[in-house]
């Protein structure tokens, strides 16, 4: 399975990226193309890596990509996770997958995991070029951070604002940890929660770490996400064939009410399959439930991406 790393021109910067081929590829024939939108933190080596290295496998070209101001893309600052940044970076992978040889522009869908679910969503929205929608443990990102604040989001954005004209008045920005950086520092907060210790075991530990992800979100990026709705006019919009996976043990993250909400609102469902027994980290890498949706997605992919 050949992988080509390459670069997106995004304006004044470029996204860092790897296109994974199927094998025999043929530039001379025109491939159906698949572009991944990973959760939240997380860098093109991990989550994305493992999908799209599968959906090569399975015949389709795959484009995964780190996000702008993240990973080795460009972009300042530094570790902002802005969704509505994150939505346009896909719309220039697919810019940059219509000018690569071989790749059918006509036939280009979208798989996003995670809050990359929520943000392949909401592209697919407006950006039509997308010609089929998949989700694994897709969430809302906006909905969810408005889930987590004690006094309500409106009291969180008030807090936010002053932060920010401290930090113009100081001249230095703030970042907050994704996660705690280990299982004793979870402990000590009281994070001992099955979804909050497979986190960190998966980003923080050899088992998904990236010395590419720094597991630092910009402070100021909480204005954008609390705002934020992934699946806002959906029903009058997302008119391509969509396929959502979850992982049956529901937990913390809200990814199986996401994807449920998400099911019911779309005009166009097509495939709804849980994952029975995964959690939603689990879906990130175990071989065996990220092969049960592999073989959901191929199939749905070839089937809606037609030559």
């Amino acid at each position: 399975m050949p992988r080509q790393h390459i670069s997106i021109p995004r304006g004044p910067f470029e996204l860092a990226a790897d296109l994974y081929l199927p094998k025999g590829f043929d530039a001379a024939q025109p491939h159906a193309a698949v572009v991944l939108s990973t959760p939240g933190s997380s860098v093109k080596e991990q989550i994305g890596a493992n999908y799209a290295a599968r959906l090569a496998d399975g015949g389709l070209v795959a484009l995964v990509f780190d996000p702008a101001h993240q990973g080795q893309s460009g972009g300042e600052p530094r570790d902002l996770e802005d969704p509505y940044r994150r939505g346009e970076d896909i719309s220039y992978a697919i810019d940059a997958l219509t000018l690569v040889p071989g790749v059918d522009p006509d036939r280009i869908g979208v798989l996003g995991i995670c809050a990359g679910g929520g943000y392949a969503v909401h592209t697919a929205r407006t950006d039509h070029r997308i010609k089929a929608v998949g989700t694994v443990v897709g969430g809302n990102i906006g909905a969810s951070f408005r889930g987590f604040t004690p006094n309500g989001p409106a009291a969180a954005l008030d807090e936010l604002a002053k932060a920010r004209t401290q930090e113009i008045l100081n001249g230095q920005v703030n970042r907050d940890n994704w996660l705690p950086d280990t299982l004793e520092e979870a402990a000590a907060i009281g994070l001992t929660d099955i979804d909050s210790t497979q986190a960190i075991t998966y980003y923080r530990t050899p088992r998904g770490h990236s010395e590419h992800s720094t597991n630092r979100r910009l402070s100021r990026s909480d204005s954008l996400i609390l705002g934020y709705d992934a699946f806002a006019h959906v029903e009058e919009l997302l008119t391509q064939p969509l396929t959502v996976i979850l992982a049956g043990r529901k937990g913390n993250t809200g990814s199986y009410e996401a994807g449920m909400q998400l099911w019911e609102k779309a005009p166009n469902p097509v495939d709804l399959y849980v994952v029975e027994g995964a959690g939603h980290y689990e879906m990130y890498d175990v071989p065996d439930y990220v092969d049960r949706a592999i073989a959901r997605l191929v199939p749905f992919y070839h089937e809606y991406l037609p030559a």
